[in-house]
């Protein structure tokens, strides 16, 4: 999982360029350490503000994370409406991972946020789930 992180946060590099802003990493589970060290390196470099939301228990406190910032990098958090309609400075959305099903496309598209993915980047670690899984189930 950790390259797709690392992705996520070049993906805000490519689109912020080098202006100074605000990078919400936001999850309700934690990205390992390894991931969190590289995308802290990577923003720092790029002179972005990282702000970390790991662990949060309610949607209260990610409305009240994403109130100032510019971009968001997410796991499987929900970005809904609420919190589109929130973040009046948010530009960019990164799910460290493949799809937008935890994200409200139309809500983006309406306050002109840009959604994106980071697909095939965790597909080592889903290969190594399904094969330790085969040889859970073959006992």
């Amino acid at each position: 999982f950790d390259s797709s992180r690392s992705c996520a946060a070049s993906i805000l590099l490519h689109r912020f360029g080098t202006m100074s802003k605000t990078v919400l990493l936001a999850t309700e589970k934690a990205f390992a350490a390894e991931a969190v060290t590289k995308i802290e390196a990577v923003t720092k470099n790029a002179g972005y503000k990282l702000q970390k939301l790991e662990n949060y228990k309610t949607t209260d406190d990610l409305l009240k994370a994403v109130a100032t910032v510019d971009a968001m990098i997410i796991r499987s958090d929900i970005v809904d409406a609420a919190v589109v309609d929130k973040a009046s400075q948010l530009k960019i959305v990164v799910r460290a991972g493949a799809g937008f099903d935890n994200i409200d496309l139309p809500a983006c598209t309406a306050k002109r946020v840009v959604a994106q993915n980071t697909p095939g980047q965790n597909a080592n670690a889903v290969a190594e789930l399904v094969f330790g899984m085969m040889l859970t189930s073959a006992r």
